[in-house]
């Protein structure tokens, strides 16, 4: 009798052991489809998506044409380039496919059937804006993706008075402009720490 009781104690122990294994693995699975998710929605667009801004350096070249070719074109502060023959483009906001069709179709002025290509060859700086109550308000530029409470802290933090609950990312996306709450009192007590997203060039940090 005290050899079965002893089976049943190690039946049930084994089983156990395996329940617990089962759950943390849904647990796992779980957490690792929400990161892969997350780290989805994070991605920068596409680059054919992807619109040129002052400080990017673009290459460009006319086939055929090696005096029209150019691969260390940083985008001017109004958002132009010079270009041999046509002079300065307007590039900023615009796609490379869409620099390449206004480059083709000024060249073919003078070069009929002229074929272009354009490229990013470098990201300029990623500039954003905060305003509102931090401590150091204005427009910012820095040379890698930070996140918001990392923006916050250049910009010297909220200051007293400060909405901390209320804070928010305006970010134009197309026509349209999003607001992306921010909740910088949950934050610092370790909630919905998902709200702490990478920011993107253009974006306007308000802490009303």
């Amino acid at each position: 009798m005290e050899d079965q009781g002893i089976m049943r104690r190690a039946d049930t122990g084994w089983l156990k052991g395996l329940f617990i294994i089962v759950v943390l693995s849904c647990f796992w699975m779980a957490g690792y489809a929400h990161g892969q998710d997350y780290q989805a929605a994070s991605q920068p667009a596409s680059p054919s998506d992807y619109k040129i801004a002052p400080s990017d350096v673009l290459e460009i070249t006319v086939y055929g044409e090696e005096g029209l070719s150019r691969n260390q074109l940083v985008v001017r502060p109004d958002g132009k380039v010079s270009f041999p023959l046509i002079g300065d483009v307007e590039v900023g906001g615009l796609t490379t496919e869409q620099v390449k069709e206004i480059v083709e179709s000024k060249v073919r002025t003078y070069i009929p059937e002229a074929m272009a290509a354009v490229s990013v060859m470098q990201l300029g700086s990623l500039q954003y804006y905060v305003v509102g109550k931090v401590a150091k308000p204005g427009m910012y530029n820095v040379s890698k993706p930070l996140t918001v409470l990392q923006a916050l802290a250049l910009a010297g933090g909220p200051v007293v008075f400060a909405k901390e609950d209320s804070i928010s990312i305006l970010r134009n996306h197309g026509k349209e402009t999003l607001r992306l709450p921010f909740n910088y009192e949950d934050i610092k007590k370790g909630r919905n720490l998902e709200q702490n997203i990478l920011l993107e060039r253009g974006d306007v940090l308000v802490v009303p």
